[in-house]
This record gives C-alpha cells, sequence and structure tokens, in this order.
C-alpha cells in the first residue's frame, strides 16, 4: 500500500479488524518512510459495476462518490454512522447484483433517494434538490407536497 503522505511503498499492517459487520477489513498502517499512521478498507467485490451516464458514457463506479453523497445530504443531520455504513453496503450489493453490470445512474439516484427517504427527510430533500435539478423555491414546496404529502 502506497503512503498518502509521502508516497513510499514501505508501509506495514499494524492492525487488522473487521468492519461494516463483517463486510469489510479495516487496517491501521505506519509508513516507514515518514512515519506517519492511516487506515485503509478492504472490502469484497462481487464483479466491476459500471455506471451508465444519462448522455449514454460510461463509467466505473466509484464507491467514495456514493459515499461523499450520502455524507453532503446528511450534513448536519443526527444519523447513526453505522446506520449509513450498512445503508451504502446495502446500495452496493444492489448495483453488483444488477443485470450484467451495466448500472443506470438513475437506478443509483433513485436508490439512493430510497435510502435518504428511510434515514433522514431533511437529507432527503437535500439529495433530491440537486438529484431532480430544483431550480426555485416552489420546486422544493411542490416536491415536499408530493413526495412527503405535507
Amino acid at each position: 500500500m502506497i503512503c498518502p503522505f509521502c508516497g513510499s511503498e514501505d508501509t506495514q499492517v499494524k492492525d487488522s479488524r473487521p468492519a461494516e459487520d463483517g463486510a469489510a477489513i479495516r487496517r491501521r498502517r505506519l509508513c516507514g518512510a515518514c512515519g506517519a499512521r492511516f487506515t485503509t478498507f478492504e472490502r469484497v467485490q462481487l464483479r466491476e459495476i459500471t455506471i451508465i451516464k444519462r448522455n449514454g458514457r460510461k463509467s466505473v463506479f466509484d464507491r467514495e462518490k456514493l459515499e461523499q453523497s450520502f455524507e453532503i445530504a446528511l450534513r448536519k443531520r443526527e444519523v447513526d454512522a453505522d446506520t449509513v455504513g450498512k445503508s451504502i453496503n446495502n446500495i452496493v450489493r444492489q448495483l453488483e447484483s444488477y443485470a450484467d453490470g451495466d448500472v443506470p445512474s438513475e437506478y443509483v439516484g433513485e436508490l439512493v433517494m430510497q435510502t435518504l427517504m428511510k434515514l433522514d427527510q431533511v437529507a432527503y430533500v437535500r439529495y433530491a434538490s440537486v438529484y431532480r435539478n430544483f431550480r426555485e423555491a416552489k420546486d422544493f414546496e411542490a416536491f415536499v407536497e408530493k413526495e412527503l404529502g405535507e
């Protein structure tokens, strides 16, 4: 593993333990060159997931982008980190089992919206505002009335 601080390949695993309910292994590492400590995660990947964008372009699925979407939507919301991690794992498993591995980006967006609706309604509306490209306050109103019935 390459050190993220100095780029050295001389790193050692100092501690390993299960994470995310056994779906991953968390490893604490030490760089032999600069002495920095950092954490890595190792997860099982059943198959390569390809995302098909709306314009037809393809890109490799990036779990970190999914995690960032949740982080942004849930910012300053009191939602348990373990629950969020399990939710992300659940989405990834659904994507891995999707037909031939070529997943439309709309499907990913809908999975995220369904998950956020269960976790936190404010996060759900935040994500939807970007995903559905809200332009004005009335777009928020219409969405909340339609989706949340309020």
